[in-house]
């Protein structure tokens, strides 16, 4: 598989990574399986994806644990990616952004993932009681410990800026441009997808004038943009789509085209290459400093993703995917 360069700290990983949130967190419940979750990371880092991202709240714990469990006997064959800076409720989720905090979270981490270095730690959210540049400025310091190799941010939340008219990454990019001056900034991770281009207006051009690396979150849509979902289908309660509003299905019947487009396009290159693939393959044409991770709990999916590396897009290919129409949502 190609190589993708992780920003200022120069830390090569494949070109397409596996998220490893789905495993424990935010989606269908009843699916959730530790071996069969094991059995995907393996199959991951078997075909080329080496950059597993997990994060501290994915659980919360859980997900570390489990990733740990594939560290423990294949550390040499990973980049291991996790994040810091939200703590779980019962019914809620709230930033903490104290360095005391940051560095007992970090040593938290090292012991879940069975590691003695983590390759990317990021920031998840920036805590609004706390400066950022000092949270950054602790996260620095365990670069400096060498319990850290890189340090990364990962986006506001920006769906009530796009309803507000706002850029939707303005406040992502004071944010970084403000750590950029304690310590630098290796990558930052946002959402990223065919039906979520908006990131490529300011953010992803942001990390390419700086050298600095773009995790594309939620690739697939949340799996819409695999062709895999039903309109109608319903979601489990604790599933995050069944409150995304473009989930209902008035709007995932709407969003069919896209899907299509995506069909079509992938059925030039080959019987065996998917929607899903064409999407990822789309965001690799976005630059050499983009890597994808989509997520997943099963094997099958996670072989298939990394085979959207070898998915090579025409110029023809992305016109016609720039044409497609873009997605609604139940504000629309």
């Amino acid at each position: 598989m190609e190589r993708r360069t992780i920003g200022a700290a120069a830390l090569e990983v494949g070109a397409i990574g596996l998220g490893c949130m789905p495993m424990s967190w935010a989606y269908t419940a009843s699916q959730r399986s530790g071996e069969n979750s094991v059995r995907a990371v393996h199959a991951a880092l078997d075909s080329g994806a080496s950059l597993l991202d997990t994060a501290d709240m994915y659980g919360p714990f859980t997900n570390e644990l489990l990733v740990g469990r594939v560290l423990k006997e294949r550390r040499a064959d990973a980049f291991v990616s996790t994040k810091c800076g939200l703590l779980v409720g019962e019914q809620h989720i709230v930033a903490n952004g104290r360095p005391g905090y940051v560095k007992r979270a970090c040593d938290a981490s090292l012991r879940r993932l069975q590691t003695d270095v983590i390759d990317l730690y990021q920031l998840h959210r920036a805590d609004p009681e706390v400066p950022i540049e000092e949270t950054w400025g602790a996260m620095a310091e365990l670069v400096a410990a060498g319990k850290v190799r890189a340090l990364g941010l990962c986006a506001v939340g920006a769906r009530a800026q796009r309803r507000a008219g706002a850029g939707m990454h303005d406040a992502t990019v004071r944010q970084l441009e403000r750590v950029q001056q304690v310590f630098p900034v290796s990558c930052v991770q946002a959402e990223l997808s065919v039906w979520s281009p908006e990131a490529l207006e300011a953010l992803v051009p942001w990390c390419a004038s700086r050298g600095v690396g773009f995790l594309a979150a939620m690739p697939l849509g949340n799996g819409f943009l695999s062709g895999t979902l039903t309109p109608g289908q319903g979601f489990e309660p604790e599933d995050m789509r069944a409150r995304h509003p473009r989930f209902t299905a008035e709007m995932m019947a709407a969003n069919q085209p896209i899907v299509a487009g995506l069909r079509r396009v992938a059925r030039r290159h080959g019987e065996r290459v998917t929607a899903a693939q064409v999407a990822l393959a789309w965001l690799l044409a976005q630059g050499p400093h983009v890597v994808p991770v989509p997520g997943t709990k099963r094997e099958r999916w996670a072989v298939e993703n990394c085979a959207a590396a070898e998915v090579m897009l025409t110029r023809e290919d992305l016109a016609e995917i720039a044409e497609l129409p873009p997605a609604r949502g139940s504000w629309d």
